[in-house]
């Protein structure tokens, strides 16, 4: 029987813990670091920091661990599959090269340019005097993002010049890299790939909402909640995604030595010209995760096994009901998050930024969990999940009262944002 290490601390690598439990063939599930709001759903903690390849190499050696899945993109971009690689360890996840597709807003541009994926046009600027005098001459809106790991939050649409000017200045204030993209409107969807080298499998669609309030309003975050499947992403769009985006992606990769094991998150968006890219991610997707992998409805950690061996994998998910999930966020959050706040304990959620004792759990970040639901179609998923959080004291803690509420359009309106 196995055992699986994931590394990570958030929902996303609780709904990664639990969906490995549910199969027949895994016996224990460890995270590290975890957090106590995993200890209900009998996952086991391990003090190691993401980021400490050397000791969580020693863990997975001492435990004889069977795979380890890499949950964040920080770890990715550090290097840790190489190094597990380098033990002799069985990872899911990409090189550190391969991770510059997420790590690297330049990195990623450039490789799309040079394989034909569809994407916003963009300039690249090392410069803050120029940078101005472009983006003060350029049409708006204007897309302007950090050449880097910014938690998803290192993006600013800037609908005016001197919102662009801010934005321009903070950035240079961090890095000497940022990118001018042009604003793309259309219809934001997730659609992530488990990938084995040439051999992938797709998992369902999924839409993120990233800004910080209702009405897709205040700063972005790393997402507010999700619900998948996606009733505007039909099928047809779907096979528009694998013929466009992720099929050259994956030949691109191996005609530059760079296939992988691990996950592809596609970030596209459906514009009037058709399916485009707007970034990748080289790990599942946090909240999407967590409404995605309660749809399996196979072996998950079989699918991986087959995939590290470059083999089919044998994926099935449910077919009949939409799932919907609310993150909860700490007060201040994104930018100042309070600390110590009370936050409740509900059966089936996932915890993120908690510590203390698992009944009497408080904020240790921003984000600090997602509640969800399912039901027939999105309108009634959408009302159990928040009928369950009126139930629930959720004190100081935010959240968002909206989340579907796009899905219930039916008609996808290419001259707005998402």
């Amino acid at each position: 029987m196995a055992k699986v290490l994931i590394v990570g601390g958030g929902g996303r690598e609780h709904a990664i813990a639990k969906t490995m439990l549910a199969s027949p063939q895994v016996t224990t599930v460890f995270c590290a670091p975890g957090n106590p709001g995993m200890v209900a759903d009998q996952i086991q903690l391990v003090a190691i920091d993401e980021l400490d390849f050397a000791g969580l190499i020693a863990f997975a050696r001492n435990q004889k661990i069977d795979l380890t899945f890499i949950g964040p993109e920080a770890p990715l971009a550090a290097g840790i599959v190489d190094a597990f690689l380098s033990a002799d360890l069985a990872v899911f996840g990409p090189s550190q090269t391969v991770a510059q597709l997420e790590s690297s807003k330049v990195f990623a541009k450039q490789f799309m340019q040079r394989n034909g994926i569809p994407t916003a046009g963009y300039r690249l600027f090392h410069d803050l005097a120029a940078a101005l005098v472009y983006s003060e001459r350029a049409p708006l809106p204007q897309v302007i993002k950090v050449d880097g790991l910014a938690s998803g939050k290192g993006v600013t649409v800037a609908t005016n010049h001197l919102m662009a000017t801010d934005a321009l200045t903070q950035a240079f204030e961090t890095t000497d890299t940022v990118l001018i993209e042009q604003f793309m409107s259309g219809f934001e969807f997730s659609q992530m790939v488990l990938v084995g080298g040439e051999q992938y499998g797709l998992l369902p669609t999924a839409q993120d909402h990233k800004r910080l309030r209702d009405h897709d309003e205040g700063p972005n975050t790393g997402g507010m909640g999700a619900y998948s499947p996606v009733p505007q992403i039909t099928s047809e769009i779907i096979q528009e995604t694998i013929q466009r985006v992720i099929t050259p992606t994956l030949a691109g990769l191996k005609r530059e030595g760079l296939s992988f094991n691990g996950v592809l998150y596609v970030g596209g968006i459906l514009t009037a010209a058709g399916v485009q890219v707007v970034e990748y991610n080289l790990r599942l997707g946090d909240p999407e995760t967590q409404i995605i992998l309660p749809q399996v409805t196979s072996d998950f950690y079989q699918a991986i096994q087959d995939l590290m061996a470059h083999q089919e994998p044998q994926l099935t998910w449910q077919e009949d009901e939409t799932y919907l999930g609310v993150v909860l966020a700490a007060p201040g959050y994104p930018g100042s998050p309070q600390l110590g706040v009370a936050v409740p304990t509900i059966a089936g959620a996932n915890y993120a930024g908690v510590q203390g004792e698992p009944n009497q759990l408080v904020s240790a970040g921003g984000r600090v969990m997602l509640v969800s639901a399912h039901g027939a179609d999105l309108a009634t998923a959408q009302q159990r999940v928040y009928q369950q959080l009126e139930r629930v004291p959720t004190g100081n803690l935010i959240f968002r009262t909206d989340i579907g509420a796009k899905g219930m359009r039916s008609v996808v309106n290419f001259d707005s944002p998402a």
